[in-house]
């Protein structure tokens, strides 16, 4: 390890005026007690759209302000919090990809050399986290001698293996040490690798992660009183001692297997962090700081983190900026939405736009039963927000108050600016209710349709404002899944597709221009996946082996993809793909012979595979079995297929939407780059 002075220097040299730089601002503050505190703030000047991130200007700014705070004699004790709502998101991912493994060893020594002050001045420190903590952001507390948390904090984590990196500024280290192997597994790898979790306030707390937990505005206020009382003696800290023996190896185990399962060993970021958890056991700071200099050194060298920024670029910039999308000024503003259907996927609808928009929103279907119970679901989900802190009592009595239903279109939809349908994924049932919806509404409203698979051009053939039609493709659950694919119709005008994407911003979701074609991006790749995994057992591969030919390439097995999805939708949609391209999408009638016999998924409680299923199957005579890596590579050879077959017919504008739609509306990994860097990486073609 280079001494901090070397350090120092070398950062300056590596530094770029890209970086959006975090300032640290110390002011003194005097407790009740007396006993004057540094409180260092983090600050990069920008609204909490733009968290504060540390690259090497900002890690400079933060030693300058702990070097002052420790150089002080009035000072007692250190604190560090950040601008409203947020602590920290961690690196500047930017100064990684920019410079290289030079760099990123510099930046991995250079945070661990000022973050240690914390620990190592000689002056108690208090990490105050009083929002968003990802990576770096929460590894600056965790170097303190005392943490509280915000109960409301939304976001506090170590992502950095979903990322092909390891969490490289003491996390790897300190949080095994702080709350055992276990839950350090939790946070290190289960989250990451389960599409990105992490944890609130609350549940940080709980998890050992910080002493105290404050909620309200005057979060910080309890906080400094809480330092107080601990500076003065009048509050002890107590934390459970570490196991490191049998239940530290049964921890390592369970990671093991968990990347075994999840990646299949192809993420060396995963295997990486499994070694450091283990290694931590030693309790020797100074070698596990040494350990996780030297690994994000390794994992910088890897394809997987060229990936990894690339798909980390999509979701923060092109996510932001939709490719194709009309000018934002063309959009007509929505002050009242109406949903055709009541059932669970446009009850879920209704609640997302009601709090996201807050404006009027009308559940209307075939009698009043079916309306009362979408709205009643509404109201449910609500009255849950409220029971968790959520929400306030007031916004639950407004947002309960704007959602209400109607079996008449005529009365419900007037007025409405924005009416989607969520009703059975069938033509002539859709055609008959834009029908009925267009004599109820304006010549602008939007007519917006959240089918999966459907023609746009055709569902709005008919009508006499084809151009106001639009796909709106909201992914199940509505409330989590980030994407929204947003379909252009032949006819489809852009004031039309201008509102949508503007509601969609609305709503946060990460939203993809797509020209009208069969199943769109998410279920057309997905539709040929299945094709070919469903022809693969038809032939004779028994699925456990189909299922286990994936790990490390789809964000869970197939066939529990679609026991998730539902054996019929996704039958539905490769009759659709069969349908327009019956060369290529196959459909299996194994897979029609179980949803005949309305089995909802192919494995059971136990998760072995389904015994009524198994029979179902119908092996044929001279079964073909593949080895798994032949299964892989038939899959991907048909993905590749068909993903230049979108690009070549103009599908999407690029190949990075998607990639984008893949990762955020199927799940598929950040240090895979989404789908189509994987398939160059497996020599399958050529896509940027």
């Amino acid at each position: 390890m280079s001494d901090t002075t070397t350090l120092l220097k070398r950062a300056q040299e590596i530094s770029s005026d890209a970086e959006r730089v975090t300032q640290a601002h110390l002011r003194k503050v005097t407790l009740p007690s007396g006993t004057v505190l540094g409180l260092i703030t983090l600050d990069n000047g920008e609204d909490h759209t733009k968290p504060n991130t540390f690259g090497p200007r900002s890690l400079l700014a933060l030693n300058e302000a702990i070097d002052a705070a420790l150089a002080d004699d009035e000072i007692v004790a250190l604190g560090v919090t950040g601008k409203p709502f947020i602590l920290a998101a961690g690196a500047d991912l930017t100064s990684i990809s920019g410079g290289g493994p030079d760099a990123v060893r510099i930046v991995a020594e250079l945070g661990h050399a000022v973050f240690r002050k914390l620990q190592d001045g000689g002056k108690p420190s208090f990490g105050f986290v009083n929002g968003l903590a990802l990576g770096g952001g929460l590894e600056v507390a965790l170097h303190c001698t005392y943490r509280t948390v915000m109960d409301s904090a939304p976001a506090l984590g170590l992502p950095e293996v979903m990322l092909g990196l390891v969490p490289g500024w003491g996390g790897a280290f300190l949080v095994p040490n702080l709350v055992g192997a276990d839950k350090a597994v939790t946070v290190i790898l289960e989250n990451p690798l389960n599409n990105g979790k992490t944890l609130s306030g609350t549940a940080a707390f709980e998890l050992g992660l910080a002493d105290a937990c404050f909620s309200g505005a005057d979060y910080l206020e309890q906080s400094l009183l809480w330092a107080d009382s601990v500076l003065a003696g009048e509050t002890v800290v107590e934390r459970p001692e570490v196991d490191r023996g049998e239940a530290w190896d049964a921890a390592v185990a369970r990671a093991r297997a968990l990347v075994q399962a999840k990646t299949g060993g192809a993420s060396p970021a995963a295997l990486k962090a499994v070694e450091l958890i283990d290694a931590a056991r030693d309790g020797d700071r100074d070698a596990g700081f040494a350990r996780e200099d030297e690994a994000l050194e390794a994992m910088s060298k890897t394809p997987e983190l060229i990936a990894s920024l690339y798909a980390f670029d999509l979701v923060q910039k092109r996510a932001k900026r939709p490719a194709g999308a009309p000018d934002k000024s063309l959009a007509r503003p929505v002050t009242k939405v109406g949903i055709v259907g009541a059932g669970l996927m446009a009850s879920q609808m209704a609640l997302l736009f009601v709090r996201r928009l807050e404006v009027p929103v009308v559940l209307t279907d075939l009698d009043q039963e079916r309306v009362d119970k979408g709205v009643g679901y509404v109201h449910a989900e609500i009255d849950k927000l409220l029971a968790k802190g959520r929400i306030s009592q007031d916004k639950a009595n407004r947002h309960k108050a704007l959602v209400t239903g109607s079996v008449d279109k005529s009365d419900g939809f007037a007025g409405a600016d924005f009416v989607i349908e969520a009703v059975f994924e069938e033509m002539s049932v859709k055609k008959s209710v834009f029908a009925d919806v267009e004599k109820a509404v304006s010549p602008e409203c939007i007519l917006a349709t959240n089918t999966s698979s459907l023609s746009i051009t055709e569902m709005a053939a008919d009508l006499e404002h084809p151009e106001r039609v639009v796909g709106f493709h909201f992914f199940n659950p509505v409330a989590v899944m980030p994407l929204l694919e947003i379909v252009k119709g032949e006819q489809t005008d852009d004031a039309t597709l201008a509102t949508a994407f503007a509601t969609g911003k609305a709503l946060k979701k990460t939203t993809i221009l797509v020209n009208d074609s069969p199943s769109f991006i998410v279920n057309r790749l997905l539709g040929r996946f299945m094709g070919e995994v469903g022809r693969i057992v038809d032939e004779g591969t028994p699925v456990p082996v189909v299922d286990g030919a994936f790990a490390g390439v789809a964000p869970m097995p197939p066939f529990m993809l679609l026991s998730l999805v539902g054996p019929a939708i996704a039958l539905h949609n490769n009759e659709t793909l069969h349908g327009a391209f019956p060369d290529r999408f196959y459909v299996s009638p194994a897979l029609e012979r179980v949803v005949a016999a309305r089995k909802a998924s192919y494995y059971g409680p136990d998760g072995a595979i389904d015994p009524e299923v198994e029979a179902l199957l119908e092996k044929p005579e001279t079964p073909v079995v593949l080895e798994p890596a032949e299964i892989r590579t038939r899959v991907l050879t048909g993905l590749a297929d068909e993903a230049r077959r979108m690009l070549d017919e103009g599908v999407v504008v690029a190949a990075e939407d998607l990639d984008l739609a893949m990762i955020t509306g199927a799940g598929f990994s950040f240090w895979n780059g989404g789908l189509t860097m994987l398939l160059e990486r497996e020599g399958l073609g050529s896509f940027h």
